[in-house]
């Protein structure tokens, strides 16, 4: 399976470019880079996982990709409490990484249930 065709992959894409997008102006680079960097890791370790020849390493790489959506969650309700986030902007996002840590859980569990 392509990664390209995945929805999961495509959601944490779109969620990227609109974090990337929201923040073009910010000049708190720390901030901005931090909470891009974590956004740009979730698809990004999905696409690298899948490009593994393995299911234990997609799983690995899926994992990754998890604990980099925890790091944007965290970021994005510190974002939202320093008013560098609006609110509906950020409650949005966290539904998004919600769903999106699902899908992703699910895929782990999908994979990891293979016999290798």
């Amino acid at each position: 399976m392509r990664f390209e065709n995945l929805e999961v992959w495509k959601l944490g894409c779109r969620l990227s470019v609109e974090v990337f997008a929201t923040f073009r102006e910010l000049k708190d680079f720390g901030f901005k880079d931090q909470i891009t960097r974590s956004a740009l890791s979730v698809p990004s370790n999905i696409a690298e996982g899948f490009e593994r020849d393995s299911e234990k390493e997609k799983a690995r790489y899926l994992r990754i990709a998890k604990g980099s959506l925890g790091e944007f969650k965290t970021q994005t309700y510190i974002g939202i409490k320093i008013g560098y986030i609006p609110i509906e902007i950020g409650q949005r996002w966290l539904k998004t990484s919600e769903d999106l840590g699902a899908r992703i859980g699910s895929l782990i569990t999908k994979l990891t249930s293979i016999s290798p």
